[in-house]
């Protein structure tokens, strides 16, 4: 993928984002397949069947770079908050601020519907992904679960404080690339 001119957005997905959406799990996953449990890397990396169960169940969205889907984050609603099930960014697109756009519309839309909290498991090995959740104020906890299908796994959190990152108009269509 190009890194020049050209601009990330983010959008709802639709059940016709599917196989795209499997896609850029499969592809942003793929180097760490090694590190996790079989059964924990097929949870991770759904195939498009499970990702239209997935947008039923709760707000999906995907990044576009230019024309591409680049990107995914979504949310299912849970007792104590919204929860992130899943945020994949495909290689080719890492830099192009992708992760902190598709964290934005998340945290958005928990605003939007009165969420006090965030949160989401994660598996040790995902340094970037750790590093980008800290940066948008995520934090560590004792929350379980600890392991999915036998790869390691921990939680963290952000409790909202009823501001929202930003306009929608300001970052949904937003961060020229270089």
């Amino acid at each position: 993928m190009r890194q020049s001119a050209g601009r990330v957005r983010i959008r709802r997905a639709t059940a016709e984002d599917a196989p795209a959406i499997a896609s850029v799990l499969q592809q942003a996953f793929a180097e760490y397949e090694r590190l996790y449990t079989e059964e924990g890397y097929a949870a991770t990396t759904p195939k498009p069947d499970l990702v239209c169960v997935r947008i039923t169940e709760g707000p999906v969205w995907v990044a576009l770079h230019e024309t591409q889907i680049v990107g995914t984050g979504s949310v299912v609603r849970k007792p104590r908050g919204f929860y992130i099930r899943g945020m994949a960014v495909v290689p080719a697109a890492r830099g192009l601020g992708v992760g902190q756009l598709l964290l934005e519309a998340i945290h958005r839309f928990a605003a939007v519907e009165g969420c006090e909290r965030l949160f989401l498991s994660t598996t040790p090995f995902l340094n970037r992904a750790i590093r980008l959740y800290e940066a948008f104020g995520f934090q560590r906890t004792s929350d379980g679960p600890s392991d999915l299908f036998g790869t390691p796994l921990f939680t963290m959190e952000k409790l909202l404080s009823g501001d929202t990152p930003e306009s929608p108009e300001s970052s949904l269509v937003r961060h020229e690339t270089k």
